[in-house]
């Protein structure tokens, strides 16, 4: 049975290495981040991209990009409440459903606010709770276009800048459980957002609903593309 002495000194050492783990996540050098986090970043094509040309959260809507992906933008201006800037965050995706493969649900959501750098490494996003919006069509369900307030502080439990060398700075962000988001690259160092203050008044968790659903309800195909249209659309006329 080990000493009291050998357990001391082996709690000590887990301690120090705990406390070196910890030191290195609170690294925003060089070797972490070789650029700053401020400007415009998006995933894949790019075809996701913040700002007014996606969003309207004034009158609810939508313009829907050719492809999925998501995209964030930051600006790096030291705010009175201890954050450390504004942010705008735009997401498009799609949601299967093993069950059903032809009920896709898709998704387009948007929000603004201020975010702070966490002594931990990490990231919290928070939104201005009466402007979010999030949009979603389901081929299947009772009514198929839902449009409603949305609000949902973020953690990214680490975030890293790299220095990609076919597509310029890639901005890599992870999930609070570890789990890294598809990695997005620095298409504008200037953001590209919608006014950095609150745009609206509405009440939270206000629910627009459209028209109802059939099962041949097409609202929800253009969001696939031509190609993604035809297919849906000919599984649906087996079905």
């Amino acid at each position: 049975m080990p000493s009291s002495s050998t357990r001391f000194f082996a709690a000590l050492f887990v301690g120090l290495l705990s406390s070196s783990l910890t030191t290195a996540q609170q690294a925003y050098d060089a070797e972490h981040n070789v650029t700053s986090i401020a400007g415009t970043w998006s995933s894949g094509s790019g075809a996701v991209v913040t700002g007014p040309g996606f969003a309207n959260p004034v009158n609810f809507t939508f313009n829907y990009p050719a492809t999925t992906g998501i995209s964030y933008s930051f600006t790096e201006e030291p705010l009175s409440d201890g954050s450390n800037g504004y942010f705008e965050e735009a997401q498009y995706r799609f949601q299967g459903n093993g069950s059903r493969p032809t009920c896709i649900v898709g998704v387009v959501q948007w929000q603004h606010g201020t975010y702070t750098l966490n002594q931990d490494g990490s990231i919290t996003l928070n939104p201005f709770a009466a402007d979010g919006r999030m949009q979603v069509q389901d081929m299947c369900a009772a009514k198929s276009n839902i449009i409603q307030q949305f609000n949902q502080t973020t953690t990214f439990a680490a975030w890293n800048i790299y220095q990609d060398t076919t597509r310029g700075y890639k901005l890599q962000l992870y999930r609070f459980d570890g789990a890294p988001l598809s990695p997005t690259y620095q298409v504008s160092t200037t953001p590209n957002m919608l006014p950095t203050e609150l745009l609206t008044n509405t009440t939270v968790n206000t629910v627009v609903i459209g028209a109802a659903s059939s099962r041949r309800d097409t609202s929800f195909l253009p969001m696939l593309g031509v190609a993604g249209a035809a297919m849906l659309m000919g599984l649906v006329a087996v079905l």
